[in-house]
Protein backbone atom coordinates (compact mmCIF):
# COMPACT_ATOMS: atom_id res chain seq x y z
CA UNK A 1 0.00 0.00 0.00
CA UNK A 2 3.03 2.42 0.74
CA UNK A 3 4.79 1.57 -2.25
CA UNK A 4 1.09 2.62 -4.18
CA UNK A 5 1.01 5.73 -2.97
CA UNK A 6 4.81 6.34 -2.97
CA UNK A 7 4.54 5.19 -6.89
CA UNK A 8 1.34 7.07 -7.46
CA UNK A 9 2.94 10.66 -5.87
CA UNK A 10 6.01 10.33 -7.85
CA UNK A 11 3.61 10.10 -11.24
CA UNK A 12 2.04 13.47 -10.37
CA UNK A 13 4.71 15.11 -9.59
CA UNK A 14 6.18 14.20 -13.08
CA UNK A 15 3.18 15.06 -14.66
CA UNK A 16 2.95 18.32 -12.85
CA UNK A 17 6.47 18.90 -13.90
CA UNK A 18 6.15 18.27 -17.83
CA UNK A 19 3.42 20.36 -17.36
CA UNK A 20 5.51 23.20 -16.22
CA UNK A 21 8.14 22.87 -18.60
CA UNK A 22 5.43 23.38 -21.56
CA UNK A 23 4.37 26.41 -19.54
CA UNK A 24 7.84 27.60 -19.13
CA UNK A 25 8.62 26.76 -22.87
CA UNK A 26 6.12 28.31 -24.86
CA UNK A 27 7.17 32.23 -23.55
CA UNK A 28 10.71 31.50 -23.95
CA UNK A 29 9.96 30.37 -27.68
CA UNK A 30 7.65 33.55 -28.11
CA UNK A 31 10.52 35.68 -26.79
CA UNK A 32 13.51 33.60 -28.56
CA UNK A 33 11.44 34.18 -31.77
CA UNK A 34 10.37 37.84 -31.60
CA UNK A 35 14.21 38.82 -31.08
CA UNK A 36 15.19 36.48 -34.19
CA UNK A 37 12.74 38.87 -35.81
CA UNK A 38 14.07 41.50 -34.90
CA UNK A 39 17.35 40.72 -35.84
CA UNK A 40 16.17 39.34 -39.55
CA UNK A 41 14.62 42.48 -39.93
CA UNK A 42 17.90 44.60 -38.87
CA UNK A 43 20.03 42.87 -41.72
CA UNK A 44 17.46 43.42 -44.22
CA UNK A 45 17.76 46.89 -43.42
CA UNK A 46 21.35 46.78 -43.66
CA UNK A 47 21.27 44.58 -46.79
CA UNK A 48 19.50 47.22 -48.47
CA UNK A 49 22.36 50.30 -47.52
CA UNK A 50 25.10 47.70 -48.77
CA UNK A 51 23.24 47.07 -51.81
CA UNK A 52 20.35 49.07 -52.96
CA UNK A 53 17.49 47.45 -54.66
CA UNK A 54 18.69 44.06 -53.54
CA UNK A 55 20.61 43.38 -56.60
CA UNK A 56 19.83 39.35 -57.12
CA UNK A 57 23.90 39.52 -58.48
CA UNK A 58 24.80 39.16 -54.63
CA UNK A 59 21.92 37.59 -52.86
CA UNK A 60 18.04 37.72 -52.04
CA UNK A 61 16.82 40.86 -50.81
CA UNK A 62 14.83 39.12 -48.28
CA UNK A 63 16.23 36.41 -45.52
CA UNK A 64 14.81 33.35 -46.50
CA UNK A 65 16.00 30.37 -43.97
CA UNK A 66 14.45 27.36 -45.89
CA UNK A 67 16.05 28.40 -48.90
CA UNK A 68 19.54 28.90 -47.12
CA UNK A 69 19.75 25.12 -45.13
CA UNK A 70 19.27 21.91 -46.64
CA UNK A 71 18.30 20.89 -43.54
CA UNK A 72 15.02 22.73 -42.99
CA UNK A 73 12.09 20.36 -43.70
CA UNK A 74 10.03 21.39 -46.78
CA UNK A 75 6.14 23.27 -46.36
CA UNK A 76 3.65 20.70 -44.98
CA UNK A 77 6.27 18.54 -43.12
CA UNK A 78 5.93 19.17 -39.38
CA UNK A 79 9.52 20.33 -37.46
CA UNK A 80 10.00 21.04 -34.31
CA UNK A 81 10.71 24.55 -32.83
CA UNK A 82 14.34 24.31 -32.33
CA UNK A 83 14.54 23.13 -35.80
CA UNK A 84 12.79 25.75 -37.01
CA UNK A 85 15.16 28.22 -35.00
CA UNK A 86 18.56 26.34 -36.15
CA UNK A 87 17.59 27.26 -39.47
CA UNK A 88 16.81 31.04 -39.16
CA UNK A 89 20.02 31.18 -37.07
CA UNK A 90 21.88 29.31 -39.85
CA UNK A 91 20.43 32.01 -42.12
CA UNK A 92 21.34 34.78 -40.49
CA UNK A 93 24.82 33.74 -39.98
CA UNK A 94 25.16 33.06 -43.56
CA UNK A 95 23.86 36.50 -44.36
CA UNK A 96 26.46 37.71 -41.85
CA UNK A 97 29.23 36.30 -43.87
CA UNK A 98 28.53 37.65 -47.07
CA UNK A 99 27.74 41.04 -45.60
CA UNK A 100 31.16 41.19 -43.55
CA UNK A 101 32.88 40.16 -47.33
CA UNK A 102 31.28 43.04 -49.05
CA UNK A 103 32.12 45.65 -46.47
CA UNK A 104 35.63 44.47 -46.75
CA UNK A 105 35.95 44.60 -50.35
CA UNK A 106 34.31 47.84 -50.47
CA UNK A 107 36.49 49.45 -47.04
CA UNK A 108 39.70 47.63 -49.48
CA UNK A 109 38.12 49.47 -53.07
CA UNK A 110 38.04 53.06 -50.98
CA UNK A 111 41.32 53.13 -49.35
CA UNK A 112 43.08 52.68 -52.74
CA UNK A 113 41.09 55.33 -54.37
CA UNK A 114 41.46 57.17 -51.28
CA UNK A 115 45.46 56.91 -51.86
CA UNK A 116 45.15 57.36 -55.65
CA UNK A 117 43.54 60.60 -55.24
CA UNK A 118 46.50 61.40 -52.43
CA UNK A 119 48.76 60.70 -54.98
CA UNK A 120 47.72 63.00 -57.52
CA UNK A 121 47.04 65.48 -55.54
CA UNK A 122 50.45 65.59 -54.31
CA UNK A 123 52.08 65.16 -58.04
CA UNK A 124 49.97 67.92 -59.29
CA UNK A 125 51.08 70.22 -56.27
CA UNK A 126 55.16 69.44 -57.08
CA UNK A 127 54.80 70.11 -60.82
CA UNK A 128 52.60 73.27 -60.87
CA UNK A 129 55.00 76.07 -61.43
CA UNK A 130 53.84 78.38 -58.72
CA UNK A 131 54.56 75.93 -56.00
CA UNK A 132 58.18 75.95 -57.02
CA UNK A 133 60.60 77.77 -54.24
CA UNK A 134 62.36 80.52 -56.10
CA UNK A 135 65.53 81.16 -55.54
CA UNK A 136 66.54 83.99 -53.56
CA UNK A 137 69.31 86.70 -53.92
CA UNK A 138 71.90 85.35 -52.03
CA UNK A 139 73.98 87.74 -49.39
CA UNK A 140 76.56 90.09 -49.79
CA UNK A 141 79.89 88.64 -49.43
CA UNK A 142 83.56 89.10 -49.44
CA UNK A 143 85.25 87.01 -52.26
CA UNK A 144 89.08 86.69 -52.04
CA UNK A 145 89.15 84.83 -55.33
CA UNK A 146 86.20 85.95 -57.46
CA UNK A 147 84.13 83.13 -59.47
CA UNK A 148 84.64 83.03 -63.35
CA UNK A 149 81.37 82.64 -64.79
CA UNK A 150 78.27 85.15 -66.73
CA UNK A 151 77.70 88.52 -64.93
CA UNK A 152 74.48 87.78 -63.38
CA UNK A 153 71.23 90.16 -64.54
CA UNK A 154 67.96 90.82 -63.17
CA UNK A 155 65.81 87.45 -62.92
CA UNK A 156 63.40 86.82 -64.90
CA UNK A 157 59.78 86.92 -64.03
CA UNK A 158 59.05 82.95 -63.89
CA UNK A 159 59.50 80.82 -61.03
CA UNK A 160 62.41 78.54 -62.60
CA UNK A 161 65.76 78.85 -61.02
CA UNK A 162 67.47 81.62 -62.79
CA UNK A 163 71.34 81.95 -61.49
CA UNK A 164 72.54 84.75 -59.46
CA UNK A 165 70.76 88.15 -59.44
CA UNK A 166 72.39 90.68 -60.83
CA UNK A 167 73.18 93.97 -57.70
CA UNK A 168 70.23 96.25 -59.42
CA UNK A 169 71.38 99.24 -60.87
CA UNK A 170 74.28 97.52 -61.80
CA UNK A 171 73.98 97.76 -65.79
CA UNK A 172 75.37 94.33 -66.58
CA UNK A 173 73.80 91.60 -68.72
CA UNK A 174 72.16 88.72 -67.53
CA UNK A 175 73.60 85.04 -67.56
CA UNK A 176 73.43 83.57 -70.81
CA UNK A 177 70.65 81.49 -72.18
CA UNK A 178 72.95 78.14 -72.14
CA UNK A 179 73.09 78.73 -68.10
CA UNK A 180 69.53 79.68 -67.63
CA UNK A 181 68.89 76.31 -69.77
CA UNK A 182 71.26 73.96 -67.50
CA UNK A 183 69.77 75.46 -64.61
CA UNK A 184 66.08 74.88 -65.57
CA UNK A 185 67.08 71.26 -66.96
CA UNK A 186 68.06 70.23 -63.39
CA UNK A 187 64.37 68.82 -62.35
CA UNK A 188 63.81 68.75 -58.35
CA UNK A 189 62.53 65.19 -57.17
CA UNK A 190 59.01 64.64 -56.12
CA UNK A 191 59.61 61.62 -53.42
CA UNK A 192 57.06 62.92 -51.06
CA UNK A 193 59.70 63.68 -48.41
CA UNK A 194 59.66 67.68 -48.80
CA UNK A 195 63.04 68.23 -46.55
CA UNK A 196 64.92 65.63 -48.71
CA UNK A 197 63.48 66.46 -51.92
CA UNK A 198 64.69 70.27 -51.22
CA UNK A 199 68.17 69.10 -50.62
CA UNK A 200 68.56 66.39 -53.39
CA UNK A 201 67.74 69.52 -55.63
CA UNK A 202 70.78 71.48 -54.13
CA UNK A 203 72.67 68.58 -54.29
CA UNK A 204 72.39 67.93 -58.10
CA UNK A 205 72.88 71.69 -58.56
CA UNK A 206 76.16 71.32 -56.33
CA UNK A 207 76.62 68.69 -58.85
CA UNK A 208 75.94 70.61 -62.02
CA UNK A 209 78.39 73.10 -60.83
CA UNK A 210 76.02 75.50 -60.74
CA UNK A 211 77.55 77.37 -57.31
CA UNK A 212 75.67 79.96 -56.77
CA UNK A 213 72.45 78.90 -57.17
CA UNK A 214 73.15 75.44 -55.10
CA UNK A 215 74.17 78.05 -52.45
CA UNK A 216 70.33 78.98 -52.67
CA UNK A 217 69.06 76.13 -52.35
CA UNK A 218 70.94 74.57 -49.48
CA UNK A 219 70.70 77.63 -47.61
CA UNK A 220 66.70 77.42 -47.92
CA UNK A 221 66.67 73.61 -47.29
CA UNK A 222 68.70 74.47 -44.27
CA UNK A 223 66.20 77.35 -43.15
CA UNK A 224 62.72 75.36 -43.44
CA UNK A 225 64.29 72.06 -42.23
CA UNK A 226 66.28 72.52 -39.39
CA UNK A 227 65.40 68.95 -37.74
CA UNK A 228 65.55 66.66 -40.74
CA UNK A 229 67.71 63.73 -40.75
CA UNK A 230 70.16 65.01 -43.74
CA UNK A 231 70.16 68.14 -42.56
CA UNK A 232 74.84 67.86 -41.50
CA UNK A 233 74.65 66.60 -45.21
CA UNK A 234 72.94 69.98 -45.88
CA UNK A 235 74.98 72.29 -44.03
CA UNK A 236 78.48 70.19 -45.25
CA UNK A 237 77.27 70.87 -48.77
CA UNK A 238 76.24 74.58 -48.23
CA UNK A 239 80.18 75.14 -47.28
CA UNK A 240 81.46 72.49 -50.15
CA UNK A 241 78.94 74.69 -52.33
CA UNK A 242 81.09 78.34 -51.47
CA UNK A 243 84.44 76.51 -51.50
CA UNK A 244 84.37 74.95 -54.97
CA UNK A 245 83.06 78.62 -55.64
CA UNK A 246 86.50 79.97 -54.42
CA UNK A 247 85.05 81.96 -50.81
CA UNK A 248 87.08 79.93 -48.76
CA UNK A 249 86.05 82.90 -45.98
CA UNK A 250 82.12 82.04 -46.10
CA UNK A 251 82.97 78.09 -46.48
CA UNK A 252 84.64 77.63 -43.55
CA UNK A 253 81.96 79.73 -41.28
CA UNK A 254 79.21 76.79 -42.48
CA UNK A 255 81.99 74.21 -42.08
CA UNK A 256 82.54 75.00 -38.52
CA UNK A 257 78.75 75.79 -38.03
CA UNK A 258 77.81 72.01 -38.93
CA UNK A 259 80.74 70.36 -36.77
CA UNK A 260 79.33 72.92 -33.51
CA UNK A 261 75.91 72.11 -34.09
CA UNK A 262 76.27 67.90 -33.80
CA UNK A 263 79.72 66.62 -33.61
CA UNK A 264 78.11 63.20 -33.86
CA UNK A 265 75.79 64.18 -37.29
CA UNK A 266 76.68 62.05 -40.48
CA UNK A 267 79.14 64.78 -41.78
CA UNK A 268 80.44 66.65 -38.86
CA UNK A 269 84.27 64.84 -39.37
CA UNK A 270 84.28 66.10 -43.26
CA UNK A 271 83.28 69.20 -42.22
CA UNK A 272 86.21 69.62 -39.55
CA UNK A 273 88.20 68.52 -42.64
CA UNK A 274 86.83 71.09 -44.88
CA UNK A 275 87.61 73.85 -42.45
CA UNK A 276 91.50 72.45 -42.67
CA UNK A 277 91.27 72.75 -46.11
CA UNK A 278 89.23 76.25 -46.23
CA UNK A 279 92.25 77.42 -43.50
CA UNK A 280 94.68 76.10 -45.81
CA UNK A 281 93.53 78.02 -48.68
CA UNK A 282 93.44 81.21 -46.45
CA UNK A 283 96.91 80.57 -45.48
CA UNK A 284 95.81 80.14 -41.89
CA UNK A 285 98.38 77.45 -40.94
CA UNK A 286 97.84 77.53 -37.06
CA UNK A 287 93.82 77.13 -37.42
CA UNK A 288 94.68 74.45 -39.92
CA UNK A 289 96.47 72.46 -38.05
CA UNK A 290 93.74 73.00 -35.10
CA UNK A 291 91.40 71.50 -37.26
CA UNK A 292 93.21 68.39 -38.21
CA UNK A 293 94.31 67.94 -34.73
CA UNK A 294 90.37 68.18 -33.65
CA UNK A 295 89.56 65.78 -36.30
CA UNK A 296 92.07 63.52 -35.30
CA UNK A 297 91.32 63.41 -31.61
CA UNK A 298 87.46 63.28 -32.41
CA UNK A 299 87.08 61.09 -35.18
CA UNK A 300 89.86 58.00 -35.11
CA UNK A 301 87.88 55.63 -37.00
CA UNK A 302 87.08 57.88 -40.20
CA UNK A 303 90.62 58.91 -40.25
CA UNK A 304 91.75 55.65 -40.74
CA UNK A 305 88.93 54.69 -42.84
CA UNK A 306 86.29 56.60 -45.39
CA UNK A 307 88.63 60.14 -44.61
CA UNK A 308 92.06 58.80 -44.38
CA UNK A 309 93.26 59.47 -47.96
CA UNK A 310 91.90 62.76 -47.38
CA UNK A 311 93.00 63.70 -43.61
CA UNK A 312 96.75 62.39 -44.83
CA UNK A 313 96.77 64.81 -47.86
CA UNK A 314 95.84 67.75 -45.67
CA UNK A 315 98.92 66.80 -43.06
CA UNK A 316 101.33 67.16 -46.36
CA UNK A 317 100.28 70.22 -47.02
CA UNK A 318 101.20 71.68 -43.59
CA UNK A 319 103.29 71.79 -40.87
CA UNK A 320 101.95 71.27 -37.54
CA UNK A 321 104.18 71.30 -34.28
Amino acid sequence: MIQQIARARHGLMMSGAVALAMVVSTPAAAQVDARLERIEAQLRALQRTVFPGGDQRFFEPEITPQSNNANTPTPGISSSAMTDVLARIAAIETQLTRLTAATEVNENALNALTQRVAAMEAGRAVTTPSTQPALQTPAPISTPTPTPGPTPAPAPASNQPSGVIAVPGSGTSGPSAARLAGVQAISKPATGDMGEDEYTYGFRLWEAKYYPEAQQQLALYIEKYPSHRMISYGRNLLGRAYLDAGDPRTAATHFFENYQSDKQGARAGDSLLYLAESMIQLDDTRRACIALAEFGDTYPALATGRLQTMYDGLKGRVSCN
